[in-house]
């Protein structure tokens, strides 16, 4: 875990939380809840880093001046920070409310330990009843799985006015707190109207048998969903209050769409039409809002105002009709005209491409013997806090390039980033494009296959260091040669060049790493076996063609197509090292009653050795520290990286992490077109901005160096192992039993072969 202390960053903004108590803990069978990771707190984090004031009040903790006495509490002092945890379900256990004391370095707000609220002082981290880590309750991240559904502002019945809640009984159920749930009355004056139309022109559904249709049945209307329906409402009022019936109702009603976005609950849709809260509608934007209910699309406020305002008008004279008015109200609601609406955007939930693949991959993973109906509980592997640090560094990223660009090309342009646990394979943040795009449906994570450029070349090395075709593997040391090819393509002769426009002659692998240099890919693949090292890259993720033929041999150089998603899988190889994880975004899939239905295990796959991929890896560390990735650079942190720049500068890339975390990053045009961007100066920038926030709230701590590998010292000018250190004699690392040659002092030893 990072141990520096450091500033907080900025505070993101609030979404709902998850309901608790009564009616509202419960979900029917056809809701979802989509649910955020549990945040970890462990030993040698920030307070501040971690962002965790930010996390605690965005779940509606409460700051209080001592020690919490109650559920849902927080206080923060100099060298303590308590926490009353609420309740939640993690994997199979329920983690029970429990006071957490955190004991802080006074300076910087460190966490140097952890304590049980017996404790007066002092801290404890070895007493076994004390865990090294503990976890805080995930956050709603959705309650669908369309995109486009708003984030749901809850209402309480206690916060609202009675003209509020009255007008919605006046135009659908004015009997509600005379009747069991079903109103026979309703029922039959349904009936006769209908009968006379000849056609259904009126409901008798009470707001009861409303409810239950909304979160359990099937929008069907069949004899047997209806008695359904009936039974089940009676069962309802029996159980709950009418006040907690009225309440769910209120939050659980279509509204219709605004600006293509779906409108849940009267919070959200009085926000959105008036721009203020419920609880301070007045009477005629009370009526306008339950008018809409009926038929919200064809009463739309914004869309049809002529036909809402006959149903208004039939609102209010409910009101007056059932004596709901005050006196002084009924002159003025006659004359009344249709309130003028105050429109506001919708808030729609955060990483709104990474719930619509959450509700692909759902498809795919879930076995159709317990298959959900539409209702789930999604434990998914996303981070909020992550996500909107992601989302911030996307949109200042876009902002500064945009700004060098011409509109056209400002326009089209756009980025991607998903960052990932290489080991477990979970999802931490995805951005699939300009988060200001409130309803983008191209996803670029997935969905967008451009070439790489250079970042593909850490993935040629997989097969040089693990075998190498039929030749003894290498190593970083081996020096090979960087001067002018020519290879003949279907496509004409090819001649790669170095961005810089020169050549180097004689280097390493280290070397050529470092400084991203072409011709010795070119050479180390074709010296391993272009067929191979194909092979090898296929291995890890990326998508080459099966046929041998059908790979180019400019691939070595990233000439071949991939979407983020792809790249970041093939380089959990290296984060992992030496295993392919597959990217994952639930954990776990539920009922609405809680009943598991599925854990989504990881799913790893062997491609190389861990000596190997160790190799890679601190090769791109040196990238970060003096390579074309150095502007990345984060002091205290151990980061490893590479980035890619494709031809004509199409596509901008930049990949690579800290710990066990994984992170890439693209931008580039929607269209394709060349831009002249780079990986180090568009999406490396961005990357870095990433990577400082979540290193603050993720453990860093580097992996162990493998028993197979060994340090010794090289001559430089030979390649050949020296006996102790000196001019031109540096450290370098090596797979324990492939060595070079040791250089003998009493005869002249030849250097180490190069590779042309």
């Amino acid at each position: 875990m990072l141990l520096l202390c450091g500033m907080a960053l900025g505070s993101g903004a609030t979404i709902s939380r998850a309901r608790a108590g009564g009616l509202k803990e419960s979900l029917g069978r056809n809701e979802v809840r989509v649910y955020g990771a549990p945040y970890r707190i462990e030993l040698g984090t920030s307070v501040t880093r971690a962002r965790l004031v930010d996390r605690l009040e965005r779940l509606e903790y409460s700051r209080v001046h001592s020690r919490p006495t109650e559920i849902g509490q927080y206080f923060w002092g100099t060298t303590s920070f308590w926490i009353y945890r609420r309740p939640f379900r993690f994997g199979g256990d329920q983690v029970e409310p429990a006071l957490l004391g955190l004991d802080l370095n006074a300076s910087c707000g460190r966490i140097l330990g952890f304590k049980d609220s017996t404790e007066s002082t002092g801290f404890s981290t070895s007493a076994a009843s004390l865990p090294r880590v503990f976890r805080l309750e995930p956050e709603i991240l959705a309650e669908s799985l369309r995109p486009n559904h708003a984030v749901g502002i809850e209402v309480s019945f206690d916060n609202l006015p009675e003209h509020v809640w009255r007008s919605v009984l006046a135009a659908e159920d004015a009997r509600f707190f005379e009747h069991r749930g079903i109103d026979a009355r309703s029922v039959a004056r349904a009936a006769i109207a209908n009968a006379r139309h000849g056609r259904v022109t009126q409901g008798g559904s009470t707001i009861t048998q409303q409810l239950i249709k909304i979160r359990d049945l099937s929008p069907k209307r069949t004899v047997g969903r209806k008695l359904s329906e009936a039974a089940r409402a009676m069962v309802l009022e029996a159980q709950y209050s009418k006040e907690e019936i009225l309440e769910s109702y209120l939050n659980s009603i279509y509204f219709g769409h605004y600006e293509g976005v779906e409108l849940w609950g009267l919070g959200t849709a009085a926000q959105v039409f008036f721009s203020k809260p419920p609880r301070e509608l007045n009477l005629e934007e009370s009526a306008v809002l339950a008018a809409v209910i009926q038929a919200p699309n064809r009463f739309n406020p914004e869309r049809h105002p002529e036909a809402l305002e006959g149903r208004w008008r039939w609102v209010l004279s409910r009101l007056r009709e059932l004596e709901w008015v005050e006196p002084e109200e009924l002159n003025r609601i006659a004359s009344a005209k249709l309130p003028g609406l105050r429109l506001q955007s919708p808030e729609v939930p955060p990483a709104h491409h990474f719930i619509d693949w959450v509700g692909k991959y759902l498809a795919s993973v879930r076995p159709k013997k317990n298959s959900v109906s539409q209702g789930a509980i999604l434990e998914t592997t996303l981070d909020l806090q992550l996500q909107r640090d992601a989302e911030a560094a996307i949109t200042s990223g876009l902002d500064r390039i945009r700004a060098r660009l011409s509109t056209a090309q400002a326009t089209q342009l756009s980025a991607a980033l998903i960052a990932v646990n290489a080991r477990s394979g979970d999802v931490v943040a995805y951005v699939g494009g300009d988060p200001r795009r409130r309803i983008d449906g191209f996803d670029r994570v997935r969905n967008a296959h451009r070439q790489p450029g250079s970042a593909i070349k850490p993935l040629v090395l997989l097969e040089a260091f693990e075998s190498c075709g039929r030749r003894s593997p290498l190593y970083p040391a081996q020096r090979i040669t960087d001067r002018a090819l020519r290879r003949m393509l279907p496509s004409g002769p090819w001649e790669p060049q170095n961005a810089d426009g020169r050549f180097h002659g004689t280097v390493t692998l280290r070397q050529a790493v470092i400084a991203s240099l072409n011709t010795p890919f070119v050479r180390l693949a074709d010296w391993c076996g272009f067929d191979a090292t194909a092979k090898r890259v296929r291995r890890a993720g990326l998508p080459l063609p099966e046929e041998a033929k059908a790979v180019p041999a400019s691939f070595v150089l990233g000439s071949v197509e991939a979407s983020p998603l792809e790249i970041l899988t093939s380089f959990t190889v290296i984060g992992a090292l030496g295993y392919r994880t597959e990217p994952r975004p639930i954990r776990r899939i539920r009922l609405p009653s809680g009943r598991l239905v599925k854990k989504v295990r990881a799913s790893q796959r062997k491609v190389v050795g861990r000596p190997a991929a160790y190799l890679i890896r601190d090769m791109l560390e040196d990238v970060i520290s003096e390579g074309t990735a150095r502007a990345g650079k984060l002091e205290g942190v151990d980061l490893w990286g590479k980035t890619g720049t494709s031809s004509q500068g199409r596509d901008a890339w930049m990949v690579g992490g800290f710990g066990d975390y994984l992170a890439v990053v693209w931008v580039g045009l929607d269209k394709g077109a060349p831009v002249g961007l780079s990986g180090s100066r568009a999406a490396l920038p961005i990357w870095r901005q990433f990577i400082h926030a979540a290193a603050g709230q993720l453990p860093a701590d580097k992996p162990a160096r493998p028993r197979g590998v060994v340090e010794r010292l090289v001559h430089e000018s030979s390649g050949l192992l020296a006996r102790r250190s000196g001019s031109g004699i540096r450290k370098e690392l090596f797979r324990r039993g492939y060595l070079p040659k040791q250089k003998r002092f009493w005869r002249r030893n030849s250097p180490t072969e190069v590779i042309e």
